[in-house]
């Protein structure tokens, strides 16, 4: 549960070469509105998810397999995902509160954002529907190039967290974003232990109807 623990913050709340600050850099800032106006079109995103987690104390990095949605509705950003690999289990979160099911212990435990629910909303739009204001806002952004990621242009950028908050939980932050459609194919946390926690997104279905029923799981 504790390697699930972390990286379900990141995705409720997702190394660094010579970096150019947004302020002076042309081509940050172009990005930036690219994501902007593409915020505004999107709807949903469903994809094939795999998570890495790799812990340095004892130089062991587990995988976890599964897919995931992300669906803008008149209550804000919901968000689920079923791990299939190594053990089946359902992660839901929407309208401030979340849960994980565990398939294999019939556990179900519960997460109600509560004041934080504008957070936990940022991090899920992090990569999936966020604008580049939203990323100003919340992050220090500085661009670290461009690389093609499953063969789809991406901008490559570094966000060092402005709240104290979440920076005792991730010092900083690489995401791989197609700023044309607002997604991200590729999340890379850094924790203050030097742990990290990598999502690659593949197979993504940009604003096409999402099945949210699959994601269920069994009722308990």
């Amino acid at each position: 549960m504790r390697r699930f623990a972390a990286p379900l913050a990141a995705v409720l709340f997702t190394l660094c070469g010579p970096m150019m600050h947004g302020a002076t850099d042309p081509a940050l800032d172009k990005a930036l509105r690219q994501m902007d106006a593409a915020s505004v079109k999107f709807k949903s995103a469903e994809a094939d998810l795999k998570w890495e987690f790799f812990e340095r104390v004892v130089h062991d990095t587990t995988v976890q397999t599964g897919s995931i949605y992300f669906l803008r509705g008149k209550g804000g950003m919901e968000m689920g995902a079923v791990i299939t690999a190594p053990s089946l289990k359902y992660l839901r979160f929407a309208n401030g509160k979340g849960s994980l099911y565990d398939a294999v212990s019939k556990k179900l435990t519960p997460f109600d954002a509560g004041k934080d629910r504008a957070r936990v909303e940022s991090f899920l739009t992090l990569g999936f529907g966020g604008s580049g204001k939203d990323l100003e806002r919340a992050w220090t952004v500085t661009l670290q190039g461009n690389e093609t990621v499953d063969n789809t242009p991406t901008v490559k950028l570094n966000l060092v967290p402005k709240d104290d908050a979440t920076a005792q939980t991730f010092t900083h932050v690489v995401v791989w974003i197609d700023p044309v459609r607002a997604i991200s194919l590729k999340q890379q946390f850094f924790t203050p232990e030097n742990d990290t926690r990598t999502t690659y997104y593949t197979h993504i279905r940009y604003n096409t109807p999402v099945d949210t029923k699959k994601f269920a799981g069994p009722k308990h």
